[in-house]
């Protein structure tokens, strides 16, 4: 009887970790897939399209990551020379949504994605387009 209280302790356990990637490749420039859970300025499909960010001479991707952190949820997960990850966690479910930036010439490059389901509700527009209001407000973006 132990036993089996332990390997359903163990496999509840893994089960609830399923969403944790710990390495991820720069997905910024790629675009979105079929599912409607993805969102990017490097995508030219209606559904899936931001327009683009373009950044002011003040910006830094240290000034971006200061701002992105305000977003509910968000914590770096990678921050390497112009690229950022923000892993962007929701409250009650604790869903991982990945918001990629990148900088690239005058333009901040932006990708959020859900990790899991198939549609997100427009969650990740509604990030995208709070990002862009945080980084106007923070004239960090025209």
């Amino acid at each position: 009887m132990k036993k089996a209280a332990l390997l359903s302790i163990t496999l509840l356990g893994l089960t609830a970790c399923s969403q944790g990637i710990t390495t991820m490749t720069d997905r910024s420039l790629s675009p979105c897939g079929d599912k409607p859970n993805c969102v990017s300025t490097q995508d030219s499909r209606e559904e899936h399209n931001l327009t683009p960010f373009t950044l002011t001479e003040s910006a830094s991707i240290d000034a971006i990551e200061q701002v992105a952190l305000d977003l509910p949820g968000a914590k770096t997960a990678v921050k390497e020379g112009h690229y950022l990850r923000i892993e962007c966690t929701s409250k009650i479910m604790r869903f991982v949504d990945d918001l990629e930036l990148k900088i690239e010439d005058n333009q901040l490059i932006v990708r959020s994605e859900s990790r899991v389901g198939y549609s997100d509700f427009g969650v990740n527009r509604k990030r995208a387009d709070q990002l862009r209001l945080l980084l106007t407000n923070a004239d960090l973006i025209k």
